[in-house]
């Protein structure tokens, strides 16, 4: 009897110099595992309940390459199948609560944390950012401490993309420790305050922010959760309710940086002016 095909169910926007995506996602046949497997050969196969893990790695990678991809997105997608809402978004702490910046690959999450944590702002979470939800509202679950960035973003905050180091041999992202003393990692979970999506950038006015409401919030929320393709029938209907509850008591904006990245303070004083007129203890949707 023929062996059935794996499902691809994700394919990365990012690609490698050879154009080939930087991930792929494959489900098994059975429904039972998913494969996700890297442009530089490592994989990880993950049961569907999420409590098993298998990994492997070319002989050109170390178990230090692996444990960088373990501590990110593999435990993201962990929690996804676990059941736990993850937004697509760094998080950083303003004011006692965790204010969420939302964006594609590429929209500047880990690059507006950065500028953040540069003027002394405690960071949650980089890239995944875990919700869980009690009777006063939604709480952000702070990561791991550091903050991933490419070389680009480097030189826009530093002057030069050499001031940080590189993740491992071979990787094009460069690691910024939190807490050593010039930043700060935020160790306690935070009321989640506010979401900001990552707009287009633009020349003309920007930076600005601009409000998002009812059903055009959660349609933006729902396709910007993270590792949302692999979510099931129930895992999908359970979210919905989740963001659809988060929308009615946590205010959403969508905030468009500035065409010229080296603006990215600018970009930070206007989401600090923004947060900091919404009123209210509990950061009331507004």
């Amino acid at each position: 009897m023929a062996r059935q095909p794996e499902e691809l169910t994700y394919e990365s926007s990012y690609t490698d110099a050879s154009g080939s995506p930087a991930l792929r996602i494959w489900r098994s046949p059975d429904g039972l595992y998913l494969r996700l497997a890297y442009y530089d050969g490592m994989q990880f196969w993950l049961e569907h309940a999420g409590k098993e893990i298998w990994a492997i790695w070319p002989e050109g990678s170390t178990l230090e390459d692996a444990s960088s991809y373990l501590l990110g997105p593999i435990l993201g997608v962990v929690l996804r199948l676990r059941g736990v809402t993850c937004l697509h978004a760094s998080a950083v702490a303003l004011d006692g609560h965790a204010v969420a910046f939302v964006g594609a690959e590429g929209a500047g999450k880990s690059t507006t944390a950065a500028a953040f944590a540069r003027e002394g702002h405690g960071v949650l979470s980089d890239d995944v950012v875990a919700l869980t939800e009690n009777e006063s509202g939604f709480l952000v679950v702070p990561a791991y401490p550091h903050l991933c960035l490419w070389p680009d973003s480097v030189a826009t905050l530093y002057g030069t993309a050499d001031a940080l180091p590189h993740f491992s041999t071979g990787w094009q992202k460069h690691r910024l420790s939190l807490g050593d003393g010039k930043t700060r990692f935020e160790k306690q979970p935070l009321p989640l305050g506010a979401i900001y999506f990552l707009g287009e950038r633009r020349s003309d006015l920007a930076p600005f922010v601009e409000v998002i409401r009812g059903q055009a919030a959660l349609l933006s929320l729902v396709a910007d959760t993270f590792a949302n393709k692999i979510l099931d029938r129930e895992l999908r209907a359970r979210e919905f309710g989740v963001l659809s509850r988060l929308v009615m008591t946590v205010p959403v904006r969508r905030v468009f940086p500035h065409s010229e990245a080296f603006r990215v303070r600018d970009l930070c004083r206007v989401i600090r002016e923004d947060f900091a007129s919404l009123k209210g203890s509990t950061r009331a949707r507004v």
